[in-house]
C-alpha cells in the first residue's frame, strides 16, 4: 500500500552526482532539507524565530534565514546539511572526490566548529511513512579511523571507539553502534542500552520506550528494555512487534504464536504470519492473503483480501482487486473496495480515500462522506485539511467542520481573499491591504511572505504586504511555490534560490 501523497510539497531531486560515498550523503542532505522545509511550512507563525535554510546562487551553496538574510555565503560547491534549522550548526562537504570527502561545521559567524575530529556528520533517519529526520542534538564524528558521538555543544557523549555509528531506521533516540563485527544500540545522549553482543537489533514499533528486539549470534530472538533489563529472553526463532508491548508475534517450529506478555503464556493455534493485533482481534497473512481472526483463532474474515490494515473502532482499510476500501472484523464490507489508495488519520479519526492521483474523498469516524477535493495539506500540528474544491481553497479543523482561513492561521497579518477572479490579502480586521490584482496567491507562510502571481510570473509581499520580489520569477515548472524574501523554492522544492 502506497503510503507517498502529493501534497504541495516538495519532491527529491538531486541536482549533482559525487563520487560513491558522497553520492549517498548528498542524497541524505537533499531528503532531509524537503523534509524540513515542508515541516516549517505547517508550524505556527512565529516571525521573529530564526530559522536556517540551505540556499544556492550561481551554483554555489550557503545559507539564509527567514527573513532573506544570508548567513553563510553561497560559496561551497556542495549542499550544506543542516541538522536542526533553529540551531546555527552547518556541516559543509568539503575536497570531494572519487575516494571521499571532508567536513568543515562553521556556525552563523562562519566560525569552523569541532574542527579536532576528521569528519563530523549529521545522523539521518527515515520510516516507513516517509517522515524523514535528522536526529537532534547528536553528530557522528570519526577520529583515528573510529566513530563516536558529540552533542551540538561539541561535548563528548560517545567515545571514538567504533567502526560505524547509524540510527535504527524508524525510532528516534536510538543509534545503532558497531564494533568487531557485533552491534549494540544507545541513545541520543550517548548512554549505552545494549554492548556490541548482538547479531542484529530491531524496533518495537516507532516508540523507543517499547524497548528493542535482540538477534543472538546464534539466531535466538529476545526482547530487552531501554533500562537494560531483559523482557523476553533470547530463545526464540523470531519475535515481532504487532501493535502492542502486550501480545507478540513468536515463532516456534516455522509457525508464528500469539504471546501474552503480561501472562507470559503462548497462544495453541499457529499461523504463518501473524500481522497485526488490535483488541481481541488478529489480522493473520495466509498463502499471500490476509484474513481476521480472535485470540482463541476462530476465523472472523477469511483470508482473501490483498491487504488489511487496522483503523479505528471496528473498521479495517481492505485491498481487494488492487483497489481500496473498508470492512469490519467479520468481513462486511461497510465502504466498497473502489479507492486507488486509502489510508487512515489515527489523530482525528478520518479515513481518506484517493479516487485518483489527484481527488480524494474524506470519510467521517461513522464513516459518512464528508469533503471531496484535492487534499493539499493536512496539518495535524495546528490541526487543519486545506482542500481546493473547483478554483478555491477550503479549509476544516480535524473534525472536519469548514472554517475560515482567518480561524486556521490564527497567527498572519495577511489573508489571502478573491473578487472576481483576482487575488488580494486584507488583515486581522479584514481592511484590504493589498488590493485584488493578482492572478494567483498564496496564503502567507510561517515566515510572513506571500507568494504573489501575474501573467505568469511570480514574485512576493512582506508581511506589511509591501512588494520583496516583483512578478518577474517564472516558476512554471515548481512543485511547490514558495518565497522568503527575493529567494523562492527552486524547480522540485529541495532548497531556496534566486
Amino acid at each position: 500500500m502506497s503510503r507517498g501523497r502529493r501534497y504541495d510539497e516538495p519532491k527529491l531531486n538531486l541536482k549533482k552526482v559525487f563520487g560513491v560515498l558522497i553520492g549517498f550523503i548528498v542524497i541524505i542532505m537533499v531528503i532531509v532539507s524537503i523534509v524540513k522545509l515542508v515541516k516549517n511550512h505547517q508550524q505556527t507563525n512565529q516571525l521573529t524565530a530564526t530559522t536556517y535554510f540551505t540556499a544556492l546562487e550561481n551554483n554555489k551553496w550557503g545559507v539564509i534565514d527567514n527573513k532573506g538574510n544570508v548567513i553563510i555565503g553561497t560559496e561551497y560547491d556542495e549542499m550544506i546539511t543542516i541538522p536542526n534549522n533553529q540551531k546555527a550548526i552547518f556541516i559543509c562537504a568539503i575536497d570531494v572526490t572519487d575516494a571521499g570527502y571532508k567536513t568543515k561545521v562553521v556556525n552563523e559567524k562562519n566560525e569552523q566548529l569541532f574542527s579536532e575530529y576528521e569528519l563530523i556528520e549529521a545522523i539521518d533517519n527515515y520510516d516507513n511513512k516517509s517522515n524523514i529526520w535528522y536526529e537532534d542534538d547528536v553528530l557522528r564524528v570519526k577520529q583515528n579511523n573510529k566513530y563516536g558521538l558529540i552533542n551540538f555543544k561539541g561535548e563528548k557523549i560517545l567515545d571514538t571507539v567504533y567502526d560505524e555509528i547509524y540510527s535504527l531506521k524508524g525510532v528516534k533516540n536510538s543509534l545503532i553502534i558497531k564494533k568487531d563485527g557485533n552491534i549494540g544500540i544507545c541513545n541520543n545522549y550517548g548512554n549505552i542500552i545494549a554492548d556490541t553482543i548482538y547479531k542484529d537489533i530491531k524496533p518495537l514499533g516507532s516508540n523507543y520506550e517499547n524497548g528493542y528486539i535482540i538477534v543472538t549470534t546464534e539466531n535466538k530472538y529476545g526482547v530487552i528494555g531501554i533500562d537494560k533489563s531483559v523482557i523476553m529472553e533470547p530463545v526464540y526463532e523470531g519475535i515481532k512487534y504487532i501493535g502492542s508491548t502486550d501480545f507478540y508475534s513468536i515463532k516456534v517450529s516455522d509457525k508464528e504464536y500469539l504471546f501474552d506478555n503480561k501472562n507470559k503464556t503462548t497462544s495453541q493455534v499457529g499461523y504463518n504470519e501473524i500481522v497485526n493485533m488490535s483488541d481481541e482481534n488478529i489480522i493473520i497473512k495466509n498463502n499471500n492473503k490476509f484474513g481476521i481472526v480472535d485470540k482463541s483463532g476462530t476465523v472472523k474474515a477469511e483470508a482473501n483480501y490483498e491487504y488489511l490494515e487496522y483503523a479505528f473502532s471496528n473498521y479495517y482499510i481492505a485491498k481487494r482487486d488492487n483497489k481500496y476500501g473498508v470492512i469490519d472484523s467479520n468481513g462486511t464490507i461497510l465502504i466498497e473496495c473502489k479507492y486507488v489508495d486509502m489510508m487512515y488519520n489515527k489523530s482525528a479519526e478520518f479515513i481518506r480515500a484517493d479516487i485518483d492521483d489527484i481527488e480524494s474523498v474524506i470519510y467521517g469516524s461513522n464513516l459518512e462522506e464528508k469533503i471531496t477535493g484535492i487534499v493539499s495539506e493536512i496539518n495535524e500540528e495546528k490541526g487543519y485539511i486545506r482542500v481546493r474544491v473547483g478554483q478555491d481553497y477550503k479549509y476544516y479543523n480535524l473534525k472536519l467542520e469548514e472554517k475560515q482561513n482567518k480561524e486556521i492561521y490564527t497567527g498572519n497579518t495577511l489573508f489571502l481573499i478573491k473578487d472576481n477572479g483576482k487575488y488580494g490579502y486584507v488583515n486581522k480586521d479584514g481592511k484590504i491591504v493589498v488590493e485584488c490584482r493578482y492572478d494567483d496567491a498564496k496564503e502567507q507562510n510561517s515566515y510572513g511572505y506571500c507568494a504573489i502571481q501575474k501573467d505568469g510570473k511570480w514574485g512576493s509581499i512582506n508581511a506589511n504586504g509591501v512588494i520583496e520580489q516583483d512578478t518577474t520569477v517564472d516558476l512554471s515548472k515548481n512543485i511547490y511555490i514558495d518565497f522568503i524574501g527575493s529567494w523562492h523554492l527552486n524547480t522540485t522544492g529541495d532548497y531556496y534560490t534566486k
